[in-house]
């Protein structure tokens, strides 16, 4: 069975993946690409975006092993686009462009009904309505024994997580810190240690 992993996902020192005011200026929120630093400088981020060069090292070694073996995606709405509510229309596409980074299925939390949207590369965004299971079902059929990487935001990865679906976790940790947004790990809510608990996990400093 395709197993569920969270790859190369940036955290502040004291635990936020995400900025404040996410609109079409901050697609990450307010201070957020500050998170990920360290991965648009990679060569596996330029290439993604069609530019050339890129550095190599140790930040590209930990980019690249995340695009390892992928089958397919799973990503909360908020990490489609900043479209609230009911979709007004099928006009947004997207962060990425005619051609998004994925280049494999990618099924999409929502309340709102949305036809499929095929895109150059082999990327598929599918619009799932009915929870974080049938994502998943979904998600493994496409991958075809491949892992499903769920990436984000945060909620998205907290709702795995308390549920227990994650089967591998991995984190990169930014030197900067954030504490005014959404915690991938809480504490003192009562869900926080079982959260933890639920998946192997790796952090890079």
């Amino acid at each position: 069975m395709s197993r569920l992993v969270v790859k190369t996902f940036s955290i502040s020192i004291d635990g936020f993946g995400a900025g404040l005011n996410q609109d079409l200026q901050n697609p990450l929120g307010v201070g957020g690409p500050e998170l990920f630093d360290w991965f648009f400088h990679t060569r596996t981020f330029r290439h993604m975006h069609g530019q050339p060069d890129g550095e190599s090292g140790v930040d590209e070694d930990w980019a690249a092993q995340g695009f390892e073996n992928v089958g397919a995606w799973i990503l909360g709405r908020n990490m489609f686009g900043p479209v609230r509510g009911p979709w007004p229309d099928d006009s947004w596409k997207g962060w990425w462009g005619d051609e998004p980074p994925y280049h494999t299925p990618v099924f999409v939390l929502t309340h709102h009904v949305r036809a499929p949207l095929k895109m150059a590369g082999g990327t598929e965004f599918r619009f799932v309505t009915d929870g974080i299971d049938a994502a998943l079902r979904q998600a493994r059929d496409a991958a075809a024994g491949r892992d499903v990487r769920l990436g984000g935001g945060v909620a998205t990865i907290r709702q795995y997580l308390q549920a227990g679906l994650i089967d591998e976790l991995r984190l990169t940790v930014s030197p900067v810190l954030r504490a005014f947004t959404w915690k991938v790990m809480p504490v003192g809510d009562g869900t926080g240690d079982e959260a933890s608990r639920s998946a192997p996990a790796s952090v890079r400093l």
